[in-house]
Order: C-alpha cells, then structure tokens, then sequence
C-alpha cells in the first residue's frame, strides 16, 4: 500500500527570521560578483577574443616592447599586465593587456611581443598565444562561476520575497 499523499510537504515559506539585513548581504554581494564579471568583461576577454582573432598570423615583432609588464600568481591563477608598443609607419601603438591562466610556476615569465603585420594594434606575446586555451577556459570557468554567483542568490531573493499576508496564516486552524 502507498502512504496517503501530504500537501503540507508542498507548502514553502520564506524563513521566519529574515530581515531587512540578509536582503542587503544579498544585494551587495550581487554588485560585487557583477562588478567582477564587469572587470572580466572589459580587461580580460577583449585581449582573448583578439588572440584568437590573430593567433594564425602574428609574428614576432622585433621592435616591439614591454613596458609596465608584471605577473603575479594567487595559487594556481597567474594575472599578468602589461603594456606592449608595437612600432608603426604610422608611429608607435600602444596596448594594454591583461592575461589570466592557471597552472603551477615558479619564477619569471619571459615574453616576446608579437603581431599580426595587417593589425599591428592588436599586438600580444608568445606567452599569451601559448596559454590562448587555458586562457579561453579559464575565463569560461571564472565566467559561469561568476554569474552563478549572481544568479542563484538573486533568484533565491525573488523566490522568497512575499507579501507578510500570505506568510502568516488566517482564520482559524
């Protein structure tokens, strides 16, 4: 035989002891992890989608320099920055870069400057044609983390938002 079925196990109410605070914990931690999707969005991805744009064509440029270039690791996520100037006919151009990848390493990175001679503004290193994949996934991952993190505690925030009449019961029990 099967147990009767129990409706009350439906019934879902926000917790009672919710306030006005957790709602604001909420929110900011929104902002913040959208404020880091933001900062993925404009340093990080931009420098990936053009590498794969020249990955086929760059070549390194001999005259190219790094300037402000530094890398520094966070366990196993290395951040790098840098300024690449790559020389022109029509005067030199500037690019500020910023890579992120994982892996293990000690020490210095050493970096050559490279380009593809049809879009010299779009210049990059070997470093970061070397890591294009572990770069892509990278920001993939940090990417779907990132709006999970916005996502859930914002749907969780809408779900159990209600009218305090529906939350508290009526008529006699």
């Amino acid at each position: 035989m099967t147990q009767p079925y129990d409706h009350r196990a439906e019934l879902r109410l926000p917790p009672p002891d919710r306030d006005w605070k957790q709602t604001l914990w909420v929110i900011l931690a929104i902002l913040m992890f959208g404020g880091m999707l933001l900062a993925a969005a404009i340093h990080t991805a931009p420098a990936v989608l053009s590498d794969w744009r020249i990955r086929e064509t760059a070549r390194p440029i001999d005259e190219g320099d790094v300037s402000e270039g530094k890398c520094h690791a966070k366990l196993v996520f290395h951040i790098c920055d840098a300024t690449l100037v790559v020389p022109t006919p029509a005067g030199a151009v500037a690019r500020r870069v910023n890579y992120v990848f994982t892996g293990v390493h000690v020490g210095d990175y050493t970096v050559r400057v490279m380009a593809d001679p049809a879009h010299p503004d779009l210049a990059t290193t070997d470093l970061a044609l070397a890591k294009l994949w572990n770069r892509t996934l990278t920001l993939v991952a940090c990417v779907a983390v990132l709006l999970a993190l916005i996502v859930m505690p914002a749907l969780a925030l809408i779900r159990n938002r209600r009218p305090k009449q529906l939350a508290e019961p009526t008529g006699p029990a």
